[in-house]
């Protein structure tokens, strides 16, 4: 399972809780470069601020999440 798959299953099983749990990827790990967990890309504030977020808010934030994941998804080269 790819990276994205496992953040996208993540974020399924999540919303099917409820309340509306975490979409960590048990990675815990943040990017020194961009400042996101490599497996959930969220922000440290995002991380911290999760459990006050209401339901609505948290949907948006997993789009927001896979977004992330899709625009550093290393490119296939379409010549090779």
């Amino acid at each position: 399972m790819t990276t994205q798959d496992h953040l996208a299953f993540t974020i399924e099983r999540a919303k099917a809780q409820n309340p509306i749990s975490s979409p960590c990827t048990d990675v815990c790990k943040l990017d020194s470069a961009t400042d996101l967990c490599l497996g959930c890309y969220r922000s440290r504030e995002e991380i911290k601020m999760f459990r006050s977020l209401d339901d609505a808010a948290k949907l948006s934030l997993f789009d927001e999440l896979l977004a992330r994941r899709a625009a550093t998804a290393p490119r296939k080269d379409p010549c090779a």
